[in-house]
């Protein structure tokens, strides 16, 4: 199908991009890489008045460390992000999770921050977001303003960004010497994750001191599964253990029913998952 007519513009700078979509209202849609975006606008599920393509904003491409934290530029590839020795040393739960990104083409032209602001439930990089705690960095109308994952998504595709809004970064606390892993159950290579685990896991003489587990496509946003890092903590780390804290791994999800699986389906895959991903984090077998 072909896309509904829309003005398209290409600001140089992130001020021009916010005065772009102040103009164009609730009409206005950003263009961020368009992986995801671009079939939208063939389908005509999503008809924008007004495309702002961010790809002109060098500035809003980059990694690099700030303080205790790593800050990674809203534009910046997933490619970019996952052959960084930065985020490999520092957030490698992130690296885990990007290389599980649909396919090589993809993560030449998908950008973290497009992801993110997508909000799409099954998508990989949301969860990870809020198991590390990454903050949201944001520039709007009135200012810049940093807001925690746990409040950016708010619903399905639908997140804290207003209609003028841009995403212009993510900071990412560095969990440097923690194990970590991502695990996802898909139909087929490149699919959507049915359901997915971003788990990270600090250890210390054979007993887990610390974890962070958050849930993919398991309701309309990212789950924190806070029973299983609270049966986590303090626990041996051996399969038993792991296997026990994984079978709170549905409490507080909202999983759905569609063509590809029921939400019984997926709670079961939720705890399966949950045991290997924690389990790999935690170098147990």
């Amino acid at each position: 199908m072909i896309p509904v007519p829309f003005d398209y513009q290409r600001p140089s700078t992130v001020d021009e991009a916010v005065r772009a979509l102040s103009e164009a209202g609730e009409d206005g849609k950003v263009l961020a890489g368009g992986q995801s975006l671009i079939p939208m606008l063939r389908l005509r599920l999503s008809t924008p008045g007004a495309l702002i393509d961010l790809g002109g904003i060098t500035q809003l491409r980059g990694i690099r460390q700030d303080g205790d934290d790593l800050l990674i530029g809203a534009m910046t590839p997933h490619a970019d992000v996952l052959a960084s020795p930065l985020v490999r040393r520092y957030v490698p739960l992130l690296a885990r999770a990007t290389a599980t990104v649909a396919d090589r083409q993809v993560r030449h032209l998908g950008t973290i921050g497009g992801s993110l602001a997508h909000a799409d439930p099954a998508g990989d990089l949301p969860a990870v977001a809020v198991a590390l705690d990454a903050t949201m960095r944001i520039v709007g109308p009135e200012g810049r303003r940093d807001v925690p994952a746990a409040d950016f998504f708010v619903d399905y595709l639908t997140t804290a960004l207003g209609p003028a809004d841009v995403l212009v970064g993510v900071r990412f606390p560095a969990h440097e010497g923690w194990g970590s892993h991502y695990e996802k159950f898909q139909r087929m290579a490149q699919a959507w994750a049915l359901v997915g685990v971003a788990a990270a896991v600090r250890r210390e003489n054979g007993t887990i001191v610390e974890a962070r587990v958050a849930l993919t496509n398991m309701g309309p946003v990212p789950v924190r599964a806070r029973a299983v890092e609270l049966a986590l903590t303090g626990a041996p780390a051996t399969a038993d253990a792991v296997g026990s804290a994984a079978g709170s791994a549905g409490e507080g999800t909202r999983p759905t029913s569609d063509l590809t699986a029921s939400a019984a389906y997926r709670s079961h895959l939720a705890t399966v998952l949950t045991g290997r991903a924690v389990s790999a984090a935690a170098g147990i077998g």
